[in-house]
């Protein structure tokens, strides 16, 4: 296993250890969760890493032409766009990423397999625009070029 496998297995790991957690039902007695903004929750460290994993995963949903898979990949990563927003505050996600998020999601359900590339892209681009404006720079998206799921078909299903 290599480096990028393993520090993928522990952040999801990690993920399923805490939303367990949260999920649990709570002994009577006991404190009700936190509230959202708490220390306890996910940072936006920790959002990205996800938002990262789906993008990867929308990659190769649409290169197999899977669109059930690439849907729901988008709307996962539209949620973390939100949470993020939650985060920052204001706009600036849905003006780095939106008008992209709008026509992949156009591709998806056209199931346009050349317009996705370029759209995918695009969302690349929006995200990289996004770091730059919060002066992360250094963090640049691409297409991904290897799949971390060998446990995952990607293949549509009939």
């Amino acid at each position: 296993m290599n480096a990028t496998c393993a520090a993928l297995i522990a952040v999801l790991t990690l993920t399923v250890s805490l939303a367990s957690a949260q999920d649990a039902p709570k002994p009577p007695g006991e404190a009700a969760p936190a509230p959202a903004n708490a220390p306890d929750q996910p940072g936006l460290g920790e959002i990205m890493t996800l938002q990262q994993l789906r993008h990867i995963k929308l990659w190769f949903a649409g290169r197999a032409g899977n669109w059930p898979l690439a849907n729901y990949e988008i709307g996962e990563l539209q949620e973390g766009f939100e949470d993020v927003e939650k985060l920052l505050g204001g706009d600036t996600v849905d003006k780095a990423v939106g008008p992209a998020m709008k026509a992949l999601q156009k591709t998806v359900d056209d199931k346009d397999r050349k317009a996705f590339s370029a759209a995918f892209d695009s969302l690349s681009t929006g995200c990289n625009n996004c770091h730059h404006t919060l002066d992360h720079a250094f963090i640049v998206i691409q297409r991904p070029t290897v799949l971390p799921y060998s446990n995952q078909s990607f293949a549509p299903q009939k």
